[in-house]
């Protein structure tokens, strides 16, 4: 049997998704990706579309979901789900992920400050005769204003 050469085989396929066969295989055990078809010597291949569903997986578990949600969330269309209730299941699957990546943009944006904080008082650190070591409790607190030391600093200087 011949294939479609617009598929892609297995090797080709996880290339392209940058993944390996290994999480393919695990990602369709877990009916989160299936081959478009087979040979008949149980190889399979892909769309070049699937890529995109790889991707979405792997950025869908970087923001914290687990398998089994994003399975849910991108689960195919049954061939008895009405229109209305598939195109509802899309619009919740990609507000959930804006959602999450809201959070996510929060976070960082909260280790940035918590990073430019510890910056600045680097600068002013650069003019103090202390040297941060374990005999003055690494300078916590602050030799010079008598406060803590930003967390990331802090981290840094023990």
């Amino acid at each position: 049997m011949r294939q479609n050469p617009e598929l892609l085989k297995i090797g080709d396929f996880a290339r392209l998704a940058d993944t390996n066969l290994r999480t393919l295989r695990y990602y369709e055990e877990l009916g989160l990706i299936a081959p478009a078809s087979r040979s008949q010597g149980g190889f399979r291949y892909y769309r070049r579309t699937d890529i995109n569903r790889v991707h979405m997986i792997r950025d869908l578990q970087e923001l914290g979901l687990h398998l089994d949600r994003i399975r849910e969330l991108i689960a195919a269309r049954g061939p008895d789900e009405p229109r209305e209730a598939f195109f509802a299941r899309i619009r919740q699957a990609l507000e959930e992920q804006d959602r999450l990546l809201a959070l996510r943009m929060a976070a960082l944006e909260e280790q940035r400050r918590k990073v430019a904080v510890a910056l600045h008082k680097v600068g002013e650190c650069r003019h103090c005769v202390q040297v941060p070591r374990f005999e003055n409790n690494y300078c916590e607190p602050c030799t010079t204003t008598g406060e803590r030391l930003p967390e990331h600093l802090s981290a840094l200087y023990q």
